[in-house]
């Protein structure tokens, strides 16, 4: 299915709502190819990707607060718990409090917890670097225009 895309060119001619299906399924063969070599990492540890956002965002934001996270990632606390307690409890993620104030928990990455989003995000990164190689730089300039659009919707 994925290889049966019209090519850009042909893009303009099309009806709007097709354009429109297309992106749509695109957008969603898009995802699964970016999602299942981080996924199948994941299995192999009985995680998910709930897990990976988790690890990508606390990596990112080094003492991050679970309030900050609980925001950043718009979940609720009963969804966060199971499995930030998980990662805390495979070594993953440290759980500390703030000097600033003692009610604040931080989390940050371990060791081990660094390695693993290392090597999930890698093959991500792997994965953006190769499309944005192939699609020049107006087309990554256009991208990102797009993902901040959809961002901003939420």
């Amino acid at each position: 299915m994925v290889d049966q895309f019209p090519s850009t060119d042909t893009l303009s001619a099309m009806p709007r709502e097709d354009a429109l299906r297309l992106a749509i399924e695109q957008f969603y063969f898009a995802y699964r190819a970016f999602t299942n070599p981080p996924d199948r990492i994941l299995d192999q540890r009985g995680l998910g990707r709930v897990h990976h956002r988790i690890l990508y965002f606390v990596g990112r934001n080094p003492q991050i607060s679970v309030n900050t996270l609980l925001a950043l990632l718009d979940v609720s606390k009963q969804a966060l718990n199971a499995p930030l307690r998980q990662l805390i409890e495979m070594n993953l993620i440290a759980m500390d409090t703030a000097e600033h104030d003692r009610r604040v928990r931080q989390l940050s990455l371990t060791s081990n917890g660094s390695k693993l989003e290392a090597q999930l995000t890698g093959t991500q990164m792997k994965q953006l670097q190769a499309a944005f190689e192939k699609a020049g730089s107006d087309a990554e300039a256009g991208w990102h225009q797009v993902m901040r659009s959809l961002a901003e919707e939420s």
